[in-house]
């Protein structure tokens, strides 16, 4: 048993067990970060001194003011309630969301800047500016649902925003980063199943150091080992040194630059904010659970306020405070984890030490650990929903299915003929190609009103899923989900001409024809069988 917490109103700022939380929570952030600049730089081709130089230190120093507030709100709980063993609401680099601004936003938007005939240099710092205002608009909107935390909560069901994000990570962040891993394949798989083995399946390793830095450490000696052996995959070489830079992330307002660009992929910042501020209310409802009452409130501002201030000062990924505030706690750390994680994160994205340790991290080794991450999101969507709504959460993953062809179509397909099948009819309904692009734009919030209208089907709530369908119809007609425009932005419909204005005029219809029938069919009495 644990020992009962001392009264105090002084406590320590630092106990054992804070030094584990913290190797945890820095492990989490270094793998995050990781993966951005494997996504930037190795599949998109990005210039990597941008990447570390101007991005890292921003989105870093996010990092550091969130876990600095949420030390100082620790230290105020247990000041408050008398105790010394009260735990600091961890802060990170979100997954999910950052995995998918790198996949879904930074990337995309850098080879478009490029077709406009943009250098790459000015290209990455175009796609920066645009990377800063999507993590200002994402603070903003998180600012403000911050006081509203709990009515968005019930006015969407559960399986509607956790299905949503399933279908990004197992589509986007499992498939993608799984070919990432198999490009190298002894050292891909064989870390995927070391972290496997620790992680879902829960075995111990005969050595005692957590799992994921046994994972780090095997998969990076095993991939230099083979390299220099002349063993390893094609391609292989040794990362060059770079000396590391200081770079001070000053507020700047090169974001507005990036503004105009931003608006176009409102359709998927929306969604990343929301799903923000309802994992900060589950977070929130899990320390309350385990001891540590913080308002849910004061978590969600100071999320807000970590996401506005890195984007502001050259940040690109959006700040959260993670589900595993409970397991720290189990471990053994208070508040000075947090202070610890913040210091190291931010001043060392700040002298170039973070950007040094990610370079030096094989794409091989860090891979797999985002399939991990992937495969844990989607299995606790199916934990945490209802049974019931299972089936609507799998309807919800069809858009990623589209939006993931639709990022690898322009690669595989040479552009005219990629013109040629998205806009040629062939007489059997809408060309292929072009649904796929329009079932994309916009999928996840496509995703969460798909479900949502099975859930409200499924609990017999005819016309709620009406009622759904319609928003869906008006969501349409203005590019919000199912755009026509080539870059997946929106427009006012009476500006489409051609088979643009076709396609957005048979979508919407498709769901008004649908509300109607749901809303007729609400009109009769239904027997429920007890044993349905």
């Amino acid at each position: 048993m644990s020992a009962s917490p001392s009264v105090s109103g002084r406590p320590r700022w630092f106990v054992a067990g804070d030094f584990n939380g913290f190797f945890g929570l820095v492990v989490d952030n270094l793998s995050i970060l990781g993966f951005i600049a494997m996504a930037l730089v190795g599949i998109f081709q990005f210039p990597a001194d941008v990447v570390f130089g101007r991005m890292f230190p921003g989105t870093a120093f996010g990092v550091l003011v969130g876990n600095v507030l949420y030390t100082w709100m620790a230290r105020r709980l247990a000041a408050r309630t008398g105790r010394d063993d009260v735990t600091a609401m961890p802060l990170g680099l979100d997954a999910p969301t950052s995995i998918g601004m790198a996949l879904l936003v930074l990337g995309p938007a850098f080879l478009a800047f490029k077709a406009q005939g943009l250098a790459p240099h000015d290209a990455a710092i175009a796609t920066w500016q645009l990377g800063m205002a999507s993590l200002v608009i994402m603070g903003v909107l998180k600012t403000i649902l911050s006081f509203f935390g709990e009515a968005v909560t019930r006015a969407l069901p559960r399986a509607s925003l956790l299905g949503s994000i399933a279908g990004i990570a197992i589509v986007l962040m499992g498939f993608l980063p799984l070919l990432e891993t198999l490009r190298s394949p002894v050292v891909g798989f064989v870390t995927l199943g070391l972290l496997l083995y620790v992680l879902v399946a829960k075995r111990k390793l005969p050595i005692r150091a957590p799992g994921v830095l046994v994972a780090f450490i095997f998969g990076t000696v095993l991939y230099y080992g083979l390299g220099l052996a002349g063993l390893g995959a094609p391609g292989f070489k040794v990362p060059e040194w770079t000396p590391p830079q200081v770079v001070l992330p000053w507020p700047t307002l090169g974001f507005i630059e990036g503004l105009p660009t931003a608006m176009t992929y409102l359709p998927l910042l929306l969604p990343f904010g929301l799903l923000m501020v309802v994992g900060g209310i589950n977070v929130s409802e899990s320390a309350r659970a385990a001891g540590d009452d913080y308002r849910t409130r004061d978590i969600l501002l100071v999320e807000a306020v970590a996401t506005l201030v890195a984007g502001l000062c050259g940040g690109v990924a959006q700040t959260t405070p993670y589900i595993g505030q409970p397991a720290y706690k189990h471990m053994g750390a208070r508040s000075g984890y947090t202070l610890l994680t913040g210091l190291f994160v931010g001043i060392g994205g700040m002298l170039g030490v973070i950007s040094g340790l990610v370079q030096w991290l094989p794409l091989a080794v860090l891979a797999p650990i985002i399939v991990y991450v992937a495969i844990d999101i989607t299995t606790q969507a199916f934990q945490a929903t209802p049974r019931e709504h299972a089936g609507a959460m799998v309807l919800g993953f069809l858009p990623s299915v589209a939006y993931l062809l639709a990022i690898k179509a322009p690669g595989w397909i040479a552009p005219e003929q990629l013109v040629a099948m998205t806009t040629t009819l062939d007489g059997h309904g809408l060309p292929e190609l072009a649904v796929i692009f329009t079932l994309g734009n916009g999928f996840i919030i496509t995703s969460m009103l798909w479900i949502a209208v099975v859930v409200a089907m499924i609990d017999g709530k005819l016309l709620r899923a009406s009622g759904i369908l319609l928003v869906a119809a008006g969501l349409t007609l203005f590019g919000l989900i199912h755009s026509v425009d080539p870059r997946g932005g929106i427009y006012l419909p009476w500006t489409l001409e051609g088979l643009p204005k076709l396609i957005s005029w048979q979508f919407a219809g498709a769901y008004v024809a649908l509300a109607a029938l749901l809303a007729l069919l609400s009109l009769q009495r239904t027997e429920h069988s007890l044993d349905a």
